[in-house]
C-alpha cells in the first residue's frame, strides 16, 4: 500500500515545473509530467484553466507508456506574463520559442476547449513539426469562412468590446476574487458541478478529478487571472488561419450532452478540416474529454511521425 501511495505521488507531481523567456521579454510558464525523454504532446489547457489541467489518467498513461506531457500557461495565468495576442496564430511564435527551449524537436498537442484553437494554430503554423492534433470539446472559430454559431461563446461575442477595454482592471478584479474565495474552493467546485449536466456532475464528484481542478485552478490563479478574458477576445476575432490549413491528421472527441460547447462545433470543424476524424461520446458533456483521457493519448500517438523535411529560420 505505501510502495502504490508512493508510485501515485510520482505520477501526481509535475516532473519539472519553470518558466521560459519568449519574445519581448515575456515567460512562459510549463509543467512537464512521463517521461522527460520521451515523445513529446503539449497539453494545452480549457478557458479557464492552466498548465496542471491534465487528468491523473492521462498523467499515468504517459508515465506507463513513456510519453513526455508538457502543459503550457498561456498569457496572464501562472507565471506567464499577461500579453494579448494579435490572434490565436501568434501564439505559435511562442511556441517555436518554448518546444526549441526544450529540446523538443517535434510533438502532438491536445487541446482542452478553449485550447482546440491553440492546437490547431500549431498545426496550421508547424506543420514540420506536428504530427499529430487531438481536441477535446474544442468551439469552432465565430468569424471568417469557417464561422460556426451556438452556446456561450455568442454571448462572448456581443461583449467583446466591453471587456477588451475593461481587460486588464478586470483581471487584477478576478484575481483578487480567488484570492478571497481560495479557501472555500472545493465548495465553490461542488456548487459548479450541482448545476451541470448529469456527465460533468459525476465526473467532478471523483475525488482525483476534484482534486487536480482545485490545485491546477488554484495555483495557476495564484498570481493573476487574466488569460480566460484575452481568451475570450481572441476566440471572438479571426484566428490568423483557416480550418483548411491545418493538414496534420485532427482527432477530435465530444460529448452530444455538450451544453457550453455544443457538438455542432466540433462537427462543423471536423467538416471542414482536411484529415480529421470525429469520436461522439455518449451522454458525455463538455468536461466527457477527461474521461476518456487514456483513449486521447493513445489516438493521437498514433498519428504520425510524419516525415516531412523542415527548414529551421
Amino acid at each position: 500500500m505505501r510502495g502504490r501511495r508512493r508510485a501515485l505521488l510520482n505520477v501526481t507531481r509535475p516532473a519539472i515545473e519553470g518558466t521560459v523567456a519568449v519574445r519581448d521579454g515575456r515567460r512562459l510558464s510549463f509543467a512537464e509530467f512521463g517521461s522527460v525523454h520521451g515523445p513529446a504532446i503539449v497539453w494545452m489547457h480549457g478557458t479557464p484553466g492552466a498548465r496542471r489541467q491534465i487528468p491523473l489518467d492521462a498523467r499515468a498513461y504517459a508515465a506507463e507508456h513513456g510519453i513526455r506531457i508538457i502543459g503550457i500557461d498561456r498569457p496572464g495565468i501562472g507565471s506567464s506574463t499577461p500579453y494579448l495576442y494579435e490572434n490565436v496564430l501568434e501564439w505559435t511564435r511562442d511556441l517555436e520559442v518554448v518546444l526549441d527551449h526544450l529540446g523538443v524537436e517535434t510533438l502532438r498537442l491536445v487541446g482542452l476547449s478553449g485550447g482546440g484553437p491553440y492546437v490547431l494554430a500549431a498545426g496550421a503554423a508547424l506543420p514540420d513539426r506536428v504530427h499529430g492534433i487531438g481536441v477535446m470539446g474544442g468551439l469552432g472559430p465565430t468569424v471568417g469562412v469557417d464561422a460556426t454559431e451556438g452556446g456561450p461563446i455568442q454571448l462572448a461575442m456581443r461583449l467583446a468590446p466591453l471587456i477588451n477595454t475593461v481587460r486588464v482592471p478586470l483581471g487584477v478584479a478576478l484575481t483578487q476574487v480567488v484570492r478571497v474565495v481560495r479557501p472555500l474552493a472545493g465548495s465553490v467546485l461542488d456548487l459548479y458541478a450541482a448545476v451541470q449536466p448529469p456527465g460533468d456532475k459525476e465526473l467532478l464528484a471523483r475525488p482525483e478529478f476534484k482534486a487536480m481542478f482545485l490545485d491546477d485552478l488554484l495555483n495557476g490563479a495564484r498570481f493573476q487571472v487574466s488569460a480566460p478574458l484575452s481568451d475570450l477576445i481572441l476566440f471572438t476575432r479571426d484566428w490568423g488561419f483557416e480550418l483548411a490549413d491545418v493538414t496534420v491528421p485532427v482527432r477530435w472527441f465530444h460529448g452530444d450532452d455538450d451544453r457550453i460547447v455544443p457538438l455542432r462545433h466540433g462537427q462543423h470543424c471536423v467538416d471542414r478540416l482536411p484529415d480529421a476524424t470525429m469520436r461522439v461520446m455518449d451522454g458525455l458533456s463538455h468536461l466527457g474529454g477527461f474521461g476518456v483521457s487514456a483513449e486521447v493519448l493513445h489516438s493521437v500517438m498514433e498519428l504520425g511521425p510524419r516525415h516531412v523535411p523542415r527548414t529551421r529560420k
